[in-house]
């Protein structure tokens, strides 16, 4: 007999960890072989080995939020304990940290759109499951 949740076929279940590891490295979330950007930050439009489509995804501006939340955080507190033990000037901390940040910043970005993608597919998000979302079939709602 066929499983049902709330009067629908049962799907099988997606790994979430394994999905946004595999989108944290800029791969498919489906197979983990092909590749999910096409640009620094363009997610392709479906992957060239499973033929997952990665279209209808919704990451906007979730990524690029986490990213100043976790280097804003790292970038404070290291600043703060270099100010309690170095001496510095304020030209001296210019140059040490808006260097920091701005690579931080550009590394963790792509990885970090990578996971939120990895994440809407894991939890069949956005046009993940097969069916339009709520909003697409009801735009009152």
């Amino acid at each position: 007999m066929e499983e049902k949740i709330f009067g629908q076929p049962a799907e099988s279940p997606r790994s979430l960890a394994q999905a946004m590891g595999r989108g944290f490295r800029g791969k498919c979330p489906h197979c983990g072989e092909g590749r999910l950007f096409r640009k620094f930050l363009k997610v392709a439009d479906s992957c060239d080995v499973c033929g997952e489509e990665y279209h209808h995804h919704r990451a906007d501006d979730l990524p690029a939020y986490l990213v100043i939340v976790v280097v804003g955080h790292i970038i404070v507190g290291a600043f703060m304990g270099f100010e309690s033990m170095f001496t510095l000037t304020t030209w001296q901390h210019l140059a040490i940290w808006v260097p920091i940040t701005l690579v931080m910043t550009i590394g963790l970005l792509q990885p970090t759109k990578g996971v939120v993608v990895g994440l809407q597919w894991a939890l069949r998000m956005h046009g993940f499951s097969g069916k339009p979302d709520a909003l697409e079939t009801h735009p009152e709602l």
